[in-house]
């Protein structure tokens, strides 16, 4: 695993000024002195996302001298969706987003990667916290698929997601709440499709800016699909009609 993380307070400091993929930075929760400041300050100017956690967890990544810093190192560089969005129209595509509303198990998330690459999703949206993220461990369930599909990692989702309403995108929540069966939301026109955490849902201020909620039928005795398996029919339902077309 040491290939994955920088550890030690000048190192992260480094990783963090190089410009390498840091997925973030664990900081022990009572860390301080003038050298611990200037992390904090350069994890500020860089906003680079931070977790003070106790010393134990620090010490079940490494045994090593970590000064109460390490830094996770991501796979992949994530994209801003404020970047993305204009290119895809400048390239004349009819984009399809997948917006994933704190998705936390990381093999969920692989899974959706996976099959996201396969029906051409042209990005994933996740936000900074309580969320999954790209681990070498996403990565490989994934079967490389988060290596094509841009991830954007945003502050907020329900932000993001007004950003694509007011750019176009038509917003689809996939939710047994909905009234509407998945196939008959619009698909081909710009879209964004929204899977909820595995638990909860779709959190009530992102249904609120969706315009349709989308149900997939429950023939059997449980109530739901998992995540990964519910995201693959409604981008399959995509592909379907833009087909059709």
């Amino acid at each position: 695993m040491e290939k994955n993380y920088v550890y030690g307070i000048r190192a992260v400091i480094e990783a963090i000024e190089s410009g390498k993929n840091i997925d973030k930075v664990l900081v022990r929760r009572d860390l301080s002195g003038d050298l611990s400041r200037e992390l904090m300050a350069k994890i500020k100017e860089y906003g680079t996302v931070v977790q003070k956690v106790p010393v134990d967890k620090l010490n079940r990544i490494t045994l090593k001298n970590h000064q109460g810093a390490i830094a996770l190192l991501s796979p992949v560089s994530y994209q801003k969706l404020e970047n993305l969005v204009p290119l895809f129209y400048e390239e004349g595509r009819t984009p399809m987003i997948l917006v994933l509303d704190g998705i936390t198990d990381t093999r969920n998330f692989g899974a959706i990667g996976r099959t996201a690459d396969c029906a051409g999703t042209d990005a994933i949206v996740i936000p900074e916290r309580n969320s999954v993220t790209v681990t070498p461990d996403a990565m490989k369930t994934s079967a490389g698929g988060l290596l094509y599909v841009p991830v954007c990692r945003e502050k907020s989702i329900v932000e993001a997601v007004k950003f694509l309403k007011a750019n176009g995108y038509r917003i689809v929540g996939a939710t047994e709440k909905g009234a509407e069966d998945y196939t008959k939301a619009d698909y081909t026109v710009p879209v964004a499709i929204i899977m909820g955490n595995e638990e909860t849902g779709i959190s009530i201020e992102v249904l609120r800016q969706c315009d349709d909620l989308a149900a997939i039928p429950i023939c059997g005795n449980i109530g739901s699909l998992n995540v990964s398996v519910a995201a693959g029919v409604m981008l399959y339902e995509a592909v379907r009609q833009r087909r059709n077309l």
